[in-house]
């Protein structure tokens, strides 16, 4: 794996991007939502990377409660970077998935349980086979509320792992949204490849 792959840019090495968003042409695949940066009233939003973001978005958008989903790149420093660009490393993002959700109906916790319990967050800038930055494990939060909950969550999913988490939280930054192809793969192409795995150990509860 070269340096570039496996080492966050700084300012002087991220690719320059772009001022025009990517912004998907069609509705989400699965629900007919409009894919867009507007977020309805009294739904909330988590974005995560967990890897390769075509079976993490399968992953949230089979829950009831969550509105919509979508894919894109988040926690770099391109402007609308291309996935072309992502993958060069010289971007600083992550592959994630931006998931709308009503707290009415699914909690914030139960998303993070889903996080947590379904890849591997302790293995740095990879996830199994896929190997690169824009692999890493991630929570970008919303709120106050919700990086506190993210950090105890971590907490509590640490104590029943032998090796050291390596999840990023931070609050979150711009999610550029990536190519239509990318937006709901695995529904389109269902034998798409998944890389989706988790360490077979589940979430202690919140007490």
């Amino acid at each position: 794996m070269s340096s570039t792959k496996s080492t966050l840019p700084d300012a002087s090495q991220a690719l320059i991007g772009r001022a025009t968003p990517i912004i998907p042409s069609e509705p989400h695949a699965v629900n007919g939502t409009v894919l867009e940066d507007t977020i309805p009233e009294g739904m909330e939003v988590l974005t995560v990377g967990m890897g390769c973001f075509w079976g993490a978005e399968r992953l949230f958008w089979k829950q009831p409660g969550v509105y919509s989903t979508a894919v894109g790149y988040s926690g770099g420093l391109t402007p609308n970077p291309t996935y072309k660009e992502v993958c060069t490393g010289l971007t600083g993002h992550t592959e994630v998935v931006r998931v709308i959700f009503d707290p009415q109906q699914i909690s914030f916790d139960a998303l993070l349980t889903l996080f947590w319990e379904h890849h591997d967050p302790t293995q740095g800038m990879r996830q199994g086979n896929d190997v690169g930055t824009q692999y890493r494990s991630a929570i970008f939060t919303q709120t106050p509320a919700q990086q506190i909950a993210a950090i105890d969550s971590q907490l509590r999913y640490q104590a029943v792992l032998d090796a050291p988490i390596t999840t990023e939280i931070a609050a979150a930054s711009t999610f550029y949204f990536a190519e239509t192809y990318h937006q709901q793969y695995l529904a389109k192409n269902p034998q798409g490849y998944c890389g989706l795995g988790g360490t077979g150990i589940c979430m202690p509860p919140a007490e």
